[in-house]
């Protein structure tokens, strides 16, 4: 499990140092993520230990949140002058990610091969 852990740390780390060399605009944490789904496509699979981490983190995910709804509270009266440009901002994000995802399934299933009719 500790193992484990450290290969997250590491790549994270990882993506760190490479947005630092390269200066690209995408966060560390990003890129190590990559790396990370990279490493499992060469792989094959998932190790066991690694399932086990990811399940611990996922299961006290929402533990990462309380920083940030502290954050929104300590900003109310900014986010109240500024709500209009708040919610056209979502709204907006919003409305161009459903219309990315369904062009790339399109994309996805115009390049799948026709499924056959099963027998049952």
């Amino acid at each position: 499990m500790i193992g484990a852990l450290f290969t997250l740390l590491a790549l994270q780390l990882a993506g760190e140092f490479i947005v630092r060399i390269t200066g690209i605009p995408v966060p560390g944490p990003v890129i190590g993520m990559l790396l990370l789904v990279f490493g499992l496509a060469q792989c094959g699979r998932v190790p066991k230990a690694l399932h086990g981490v990811a399940e611990t983190l996922l299961g006290n995910f929402s533990l990462l949140f309380v920083p940030a709804g502290v954050g929104v509270l300590l900003h109310v009266e900014r986010i109240a002058h500024e709500w209009l440009a708040i919610l056209a901002a979502l709204v907006l994000s919003t409305l161009i990610t459903i219309a990315a995802t369904a062009l790339a399934m399109r994309a996805v299933l115009r390049r799948r091969p026709p499924r056959e009719p099963s027998d049952g």
